[in-house]
């Protein structure tokens, strides 16, 4: 019997491991793989026509103590995510309540909400942005004729990130619909308790609403630092490819695609990107380790 037992037990997994195959090829060929290659990369100096040349950590110090454009363009990152991610947030957030009141026609909304997330990021969409934008652009057109001349948004430095900024936050589709999904699972009675201890709906919010939704919120934020910290297309099209006046759209990756593909220092590409990769795993496990103080899951568990 048991040898039976122990006999079935490896065809069902071998089972298991046979329908896992493409997810086990595509995990080692396409994504460990290549993380090892970049990694190699990393130390060597390889500019795509030549083989790669061993220089250990030569890439690494030249980025932390010779490369002014690295810091510049960890700055405009960091500020383009300091304001895009909680300004999407808070906006996907008030559309969601908005979006909960039961209001007529609630699933074309919803999509007519979620197209900016499908498109935002595609080329077409940044250049449409950029046209706005102009300097004789639907916007300042707009603001004629209440009489005020409208800035240089794309080519001043002062406005050109903030035009970016808000074509980040014009994309909040895919939070909205989180957060509107997480709404909805919140228990009336717990609104009706409310109303019957005297709370407003101002209290009601803060105390019910943004407790039962911290679940969501960390996952949204979660995502949000990931996406923002790898925005590419909007500087790219939006500050012609080189990081915009006096570099004021210099994100990190737009930084590392001109030293992959126009310098063509492909080595030097591979580092920051290891850089950028170790930023992000940072930034994420600070979130994660904060969120046992404000994430709360309803069943008396708090973060972990």
């Amino acid at each position: 019997m048991k040898m039976a037992h122990r006999s079935a037990f490896r065809h069902g997994g071998g089972t298991a491991y046979l329908f896992l195959l493409p997810w086990l090829i595509g995990f080692f060929g396409l994504t460990l793989g290549p993380m090892l290659g970049s990694l190699y990369l990393s130390l060597t100096k390889y500019n795509l026509l030549n083989a790669p040349r061993w220089l250990g950590l030569a890439n690494y110090r030249q980025i932390f103590t010779a490369d002014d454009y690295f810091y510049r363009s960890l700055a405009v990152t960091f500020k383009y995510v300091l304001f895009s991610v909680p300004l999407k947030m808070i906006f996907a957030l008030l559309v969601a309540l908005a979006l909960n009141k039961g209001i007529r026609l609630l699933g074309i909304y919803r999509t007519v909400y979620y197209i900016p997330s499908l498109l935002g990021g595609s080329v077409a969409i940044a250049i449409v942005w950029r046209q706005i934008f102009a300097g004789d652009g639907l916007v300042n057109h707009f603001l004629g004729l209440f009489g005020i001349e409208g800035p240089a948004w794309i080519s001043h430095p002062s406005y050109i990130l903030s035009t970016i900024v808000t074509l980040s936050v014009w994309q909040f589709g895919s939070a909205m619909v989180i957060f509107l999904a997480g709404i909805k699972q919140i228990p009336a009675d717990l609104y009706e308790a409310s109303q019957v201890d005297g709370a407003n709906k101002l209290r009601q919010f803060f105390k019910i609403t943004l407790p039962m939704l911290s679940p969501v919120i960390f996952f949204n934020l979660v995502m949000g630092i990931i996406n923002s910290f790898q925005v590419f297309t909007p500087g790219y099209v939006i500050g012609d490819g080189r990081g915009g006046p006096v570099n004021s759209t210099l994100f990190y990756t737009l930084y590392l695609y001109l030293k992959g593909f126009s310098f063509f220092d492909m080595g030097y590409a591979a580092a920051l990107a290891w850089i950028m990769l170790i930023i992000i795993g940072g930034f994420t496990s600070i979130v994660f380790v904060t969120s046992k103080f404000w994430v709360f899951y309803g069943d008396g568990r708090e973060g972990k």
